[in-house]
């Protein structure tokens, strides 16, 4: 993908007054920073912060991170853009949006991809996850570890008991064209919006609802707008740690080692308290008032089932579908 000719008046502007500085040398220390979109409480921050925790000790202090949470550096795609051209160090990106640089990971977006939670990490973590990870080299942007995500499920103003129940409604979708087609296979109106604007959007009625894991439901508070969550788990799609290859390609080769292995370790302890959080935020939910369905699954399944046939007709995503069915 080419970059984009026009930065932005806002980026322009960052980019100028110089708030940017992707990796710093201060004194002996090498600071990288690190933007992202989510609260301080989401389990991938706290994953950030620990991975910072063990990059330090790993570098005897010499290799840290500067952590800019909840969209202060900008959104999801200008953090992309800035990562590519070197003047930001790091940032957490969903795969689904990932998918716009590197194609071969719009398989996260299939429907009820994954036989179940065992079966997606051996998936993620596995020599798959490895390919996957360096599909954006090429686009100047460099995944090093994928964290737990959860499934995706509706929630919406009116109830969603079934797909029927979707037609008519705006679903807010991330920019990413399997999410797309699967809102207008089950009968909705996908409507991409940014995350940082998805509350406003909800407000203002120009969507009717959304779809997310239980943390992200919770922590964006879009439940005191939405006041049913309907648990069709229809797609897991993980986070990915990416950081941009002007500033990895300056890092040393232990420098590299260091941060490749922070940022590992940092994925096993999000896997040990995702699961928490996702429990406590379907009690919050409920507790606000919020009504949660479980679903007969195999009636959304059925309505994508085309997505698996226009899926096939590529050979590269083919192949990939095909091994990560086979692996057990």
């Amino acid at each position: 993908m080419k970059f984009q000719k026009r930065i932005g008046k806002k980026l322009l502007l960052i980019l100028l007054i110089g708030i940017f500085i992707s990796c710093e040398e201060h004194s002996d220390v090498k600071i990288i920073k690190l933007g992202h979109h989510l609260d301080v409480s989401h389990p991938v921050h706290k994953a950030m912060v620990f991975m910072n925790k063990r990059l330090q000790e790993k570098s005897n202090g010499r290799m840290k991170l500067a952590i800019y949470p909840n969209a202060q550096l900008g959104s999801e795609r200008e953090s992309l853009e800035l990562l590519q051209i070197g003047s930001l160090g790091m940032t957490k990106i969903s795969s689904g949006v990932m998918a716009n640089f590197a194609p071969e990971l719009e398989v996260f977006g299939l429907p009820f991809l994954f036989r179940d939670r065992e079966h997606r990490f051996k998936v993620l973590e596995g020599e798959i996850g490895k390919e996957l990870l360096n599909a954006s080299t090429g686009q100047r942007l460099k995944g090093l570890t994928f964290y737990d995500a959860g499934s995706r499920s509706f929630y919406s103003k009116k109830p969603i008991r079934k797909p029927a129940d979707l037609e008519g409604l705006k679903i807010r979708v991330m920019q990413n064209q399997a999410a797309i087609r699967m809102v207008k296979l089950l009968g909705g109106s996908p409507t991409p919006i940014s995350p940082s604007e998805l509350y406003t959007a909800l407000q203002q009625g120009i969507v009717d609802g959304a779809e997310n894991n239980p943390p992200t439901f919770h922590l964006t508070r879009d439940y005191e707008i939405c006041k049913y969550y309907t648990l069709d788990e229809h797609t897991s799609l993980p986070d990915e740690l990416v950081i941009g290859t002007p500033v990895w390609n300056k890092l040393s080769n232990e420098e590299q080692k260091w941060l490749k292995e922070a940022a590992v370790e940092s994925t096993k302890y999000q896997k040990e308290i995702w699961r928490e959080a996702e429990l406590e935020a379907l009690e919050e939910v409920k507790k606000a008032g919020v009504e949660i369905f479980r679903v007969d699954k195999d009636k959304f399944r059925a309505k994508v089932k085309p997505m698996y046939e226009e899926f096939a007709k590529n050979p590269q995503l083919k192949t990939l579908i095909d091994k990560i069915q086979k692996t057990g």
